[in-house]
């Protein structure tokens, strides 16, 4: 791209970098360092500013950057991407929200030991939701290294390799220094700026077709070089029976996943009741249902502004279509209005990336320290919560080197790809687990343990034995061979794995389930009776 390109979107990604951080000073200097200040923020934010948080933490890289990229590339089959990010937080608000809210404090595991014995199901939750945490936090890393690649010219893998360097180091910054309420606010900040640019891009490609819909998928179909096959199901999961089967697979964990994602669950104990938790998922509902919408016209409009096989040369998995569009849409390369808009797409792209980093980063440091660490030291009451958030500060570094690491090596894979694995993982090991805990009266320790791991291993290791690791020319190890499970994404067999390794578990347990204690909890669950 051209000096201007880079010079604006530099000093654009600057302004948005200095407010974060001046938000985060600010809060730092307003806090009191407990526990639920920086786990929670203190629980002070309103049904409001939670809604606009949680959009903000829901709509990533893999969305705006990913899933129009998928469109452009693969038309209707890319699709399924928004419906399914869409419809999975019906999930979330019907069975989800308010209890998880009434029986928790912190994280997933505070809901799961309300009823268990505390230690083991710790530390089976605590390491399920950092490598959930993990794997979603390298799909953001990718979508920052394609990003700045675009803008330098995608000639400099040094560039890309500090970018990726950059966001782990900020997100460190973020987490470190403000906690849940400075993460909460860069969010809301984000959310805005993110619908605002993805409605001026909307806008302007309907403006271009006239609001005329049927024209602009008629373009598209026509420049993507498969025709009328390109608005139908199967261009990428019509092939032979493993393809439709992943696509199965991806649907489901889509659907189930968001409602087992550490950093989502997090963000319903920052408001005071679950009645503002609830309302909290409606407003979220309505900006991210109104967002996935816009990348459907965006991902069209891209295959027919600037069509499939420019999006493919500029980054092969498509995650710079969107950039590539508004550069267009303002004019094309060299004109002032394409300067202007590819620079703040890029710097609302970036913008997003930084505050999902963020709020990921807080979810698996706060698993480190409450679950994993809390499990593993006993001490005072004080001492205990005190050196907590000592320590969700370390892991947040920890967390944050791990990401920059996969992100290097990942960087060639499309980010909504990515967070598909992620919510693999989520929906297979955290979901079962949550659901037998709020719902099935005889569920044991032993069920619960068995559960997280029984959805954990098989999920991680079926993705390490996949396509997506070795034996394909778009695999991490391309040069080696070592898969033997045919599917891209494990959901349709790791997620049936874990709901019966809870059931198995618990039937086989020598202990008793405690009725009292499902009383309390049932109790507590729908009316709010003594949480937190």
């Amino acid at each position: 791209m051209t000096g201007d390109h880079q010079t604006l979107a530099l000093l654009l990604f600057s302004a948005f970098i200095a407010v974060t951080l001046g938000i985060t000073t600010w809060v730092s200097r307003n806090r009191h360092g407990s526990a639920e200040e920086f786990y929670a923020g203190g629980r002070l934010f309103s049904p409001m500013e939670n809604g606009f948080a949680i959009a903000g933490d829901y709509m990533s890289a893999a969305s705006f950057l990913g899933i129009s990229g998928l469109i452009a590339l693969f038309g209707y089959d890319g699709m399924l991407y928004s419906v399914g990010f869409l419809v999975a937080w019906l999930v979330v608000l019907l069975l989800v929200a308010e209890l998880v809210r009434n029986c928790g404090r912190f994280t997933l595991a505070d809901v799961v030991v309300a009823r268990m014995a505390e230690r083991p199901v710790r530390i089976a939750a605590g390491t399920s939701s950092v490598t959930v945490s993990v794997l979603y936090l390298v799909a953001q890393m990718v979508g920052a290294g394609s990003l700045v690649a675009l803008l330098l010219g995608g000639t400099s893998e040094a560039a890309r390799s500090w970018t990726v360097i950059g966001v782990g180091a900020l997100m460190v910054i973020y987490v470190s220094l403000g906690g849940m309420r400075a993460t909460t606010w860069i969010q809301i900040v984000k959310a805005v700026l993110l619908m605002a640019g993805t409605v001026a891009l909307t806008v302007l490609v309907l403006v271009r077709f006239h609001g005329d819909f049927d024209q602009l998928l008629a373009t598209a179909a026509e420049r993507s070089g498969h025709g009328r096959d390109f608005l139908a199901p199967g261009l990428r999961y019509g092939g032979d029976w493993t393809a439709r089967l992943d696509f199965i697979s991806l649907g489901i964990v889509l659907v189930l996943g968001t409602a087992g994602l550490p950093h989502i669950l997090s963000r319903f104990y920052t408001v005071p009741t679950a009645r503002a938790a609830r309302r909290s998922v409606v407003w979220s509902i309505g900006l991210i249902g109104s967002f996935y919408l816009m990348t459907i016209v965006l991902g069209f409009g891209a295959a027919a502004i600037i069509g499939p096989d420019a999006v493919r040369a500029s980054n092969a998995a498509g995650n710079t279509a969107v950039p590539l569009l508004a550069l267009d849409l303002g004019g094309g390369a060299g004109s002032t209005g394409g300067t202007v808009l590819f620079a703040i797409v890029a710097a609302v792209a970036f913008a997003t990336i930084l505050a999902v980093v963020a709020g990921i980063t807080l979810a698996s440091s706060a698993s480190v320290a409450h679950d994993l660490y809390a499990s593993l030291r006993r001490r005072d009451a004080h001492a205990k919560q005190y050196s907590e958030v000592t320590v969700a500060r370390l892991a947040a570094a920890g967390i944050g080197a791990a990401a920059i690491g996969l992100g290097l090596l990942a960087r060639d894979l499309n980010v909504a790809f990515l967070v598909g694995l992620a919510f693999a993982v989520a929906a297979s090991a955290n979901l079962p687990v949550l659901l037998y805990s709020l719902f099935w009266r005889n569920f044991t320790t032993r069920g619960a343990v068995w559960s997280v791991y029984g959805g954990l291993v098989p999920a991680v290791l079926l993705v390490v034995l996949s396509p997506v690791v070795s034996g394909s020319p778009d695999a991490l190890f391309p040069g080696v061979d070592f898969h033997v499970f045919p599917l891209q994404n494990p959901g349709v067999v790791s997620i049936p794995l874990g709901f019966l390794a809870g059931w198995v578990g618990t039937v086989t347990s020598a202990e008793p389930p405690d009725a009292a204690k499902h009383a309390e909890t049932e109790v507590r669950a729908l009316t709010g009776a003594g949480a937190v």
